[in-house]
């Protein structure tokens, strides 16, 4: 799902290698408009996914910081500043 430059991936039901596949290529599909990837990993079921993503993406090219927000089932990749 895109809103206004996000775009959304949901993790649900994959495991850590699927989740990191699907990362991997979402994030090669992002253009220039897309600031902000909201990877969507829950936190009820588990917490294997979403270390993944805060470890994996860190440090990654591309990807100027993570944010983690209000919900405690996402974790924001920011792309690029908005401004």
């Amino acid at each position: 799902m895109t809103n206004h430059g996000i775009v959304e991936l949901d993790l649900h039901g994959m495991n850590v290698a699927q989740a990191k596949t699907a990362v991997d290529a979402r994030l090669k599909r992002c253009g220039k408009e897309v600031y902000r990837l909201r990877l969507i990993h829950g936190f009820h079921g588990g917490s294997a996914i979403r270390d993944m993503v805060r470890k994996e993406y860190r440090n990654r090219k591309g990807v100027l910081r993570i944010e983690i927000g209000l919900n405690e089932g996402e974790t924001d990749l920011v792309l690029r500043e908005l401004f």
